[in-house]
């Protein structure tokens, strides 16, 4: 069963330029990018439609350019879109007042930034502490409610550093934790990762994961990295130049791009990573050797199939057996990157 829309964004627009909302206004149709520049006016978003369910992880992605940090502050209202319905939890955020977007994104919505932002001034315990300051929380509980994200992002032992301090992979957990602490029902990330050295980068990826398990946060995630975007999203938005090209699962967009654009930006992934077994299974149920899950991609267990001298039952999430998978299917993929 899917999950209820916790936001969404309707034909959507991000117009640079003078009178920006006039052009759009007087467009029987969508404006394609030619008619916007003889406007003179840039595109940054073009008509995007999205919805972000609760709990899911949801990356967007493109590269440099493509609209996708544009898009996320317009989600958020940071940046005001020149057209389209914006819906939180429900309401509509465009006729929300400046007073009851601030409340919302002080109590509703947690961001992440490539750029830490922390206040050198404050220790880890302050910084973290600060947007509970913001809210009016007395001392004792914001300290309290610190030092329990602190604790989970595992900081503990350093409350009392400044970040001066800190690696960049420890303040960026600071970020995170700082994010946290108001206990937002959305949370954006914009690059969070990108201004790391690769090791600290998967580690990071690694502690995201590991903190979306156990939260189960609505998560909007920006990268325009691939690796990364398949390692963490339960659905990935492609966009270039401005506009939203296709939306799906990690699986799908690389089985099934919808454009040539989708098919070049996957086209180096292995197969093996994101192909799951549910995917590549026999409906023959056999109820005989090690249990794998549909949802496991070929590569995570590709070994035990492998080794195996029959096939193995394939359980959904539930541990019900709904088919079968043997040596020939994985090492076509292995081998071939197909499909049977």
């Amino acid at each position: 069963m899917t999950a209820p829309v916790k936001l969404s964004c309707r034909h959507i627009w991000k117009l640079f330029g003078n009178d920006a909302e006039a052009f759009l206004s007087k467009s029987k149709q969508p404006p394609s990018l030619d008619e916007i520049k003889q406007a003179g006016l840039i595109a940054a978003v073009r008509n995007a439609n999205i919805d972000i369910h609760e709990g899911e992880t949801f990356v967007i992605m493109g590269l440099s350019g493509s609209g996708k940090s544009t898009l996320v502050r317009c989600l958020s209202r940071l940046i005001e879109p020149t057209a389209g319905e914006l819906v939180f939890e429900g309401k509509d955020l465009r006729s929300a007042s400046d007073n009851e977007m601030i409340e919302i994104r002080r109590h509703k919505m947690g961001m992440v930034f490539q750029h830490f932002a922390l206040l050198p001034h404050l220790t880890v315990l302050e910084n973290i502490a600060f947007p509970l300051d913001i809210q009016g929380m007395d001392r004792l509980t914001r300290e309290t409610k610190a030092r329990e994200v602190i604790e989970l992002v595992g900081l503990s032992g350093r409350e009392d550093y400044y970040p001066r301090e800190l690696s960049g992979g420890q303040q960026q957990r600071v970020g995170i934790a700082r994010s946290l602490a108001v206990e937002p029902d959305v949370w954006f990330l914009d690059e969070p990762f990108s201004a790391l050295d690769p090791l600290i980068r998967r580690e990071m990826q690694d502690e995201f994961i590991r903190l979306q398990s156990l939260l189960h946060k609505t998560i909007v995630f920006i990268t325009h990295d691939f690796d990364e975007a398949i390692r963490l999203a339960d659905r990935i938005a492609v966009m270039k130049d401005g506009e939203v090209i296709q939306i799906a699962t990690p699986e799908q967009l690389v089985l099934n791009p919808a454009t040539d654009y989708v098919e070049e930006f996957t086209r180096h992934i292995p197969r093996s990573k994101i192909v799951t077994i549910g995917s590549i299974m026999s409906l023959v149920k056999v109820a005989e050797g090690d249990k794998i899950s549909a949802a496991a991609t070929v590569d995570q267990v590709s070994r035990l199939i492998v080794e195996s001298k029959q096939a193995l039952p394939v359980v959904d999430s539930e541990d019900q057996i709904i088919g079968s998978i043997g040596r020939e299917a994985v090492i076509n993929v292995l081998v071939n990157g197909e499909l049977n």
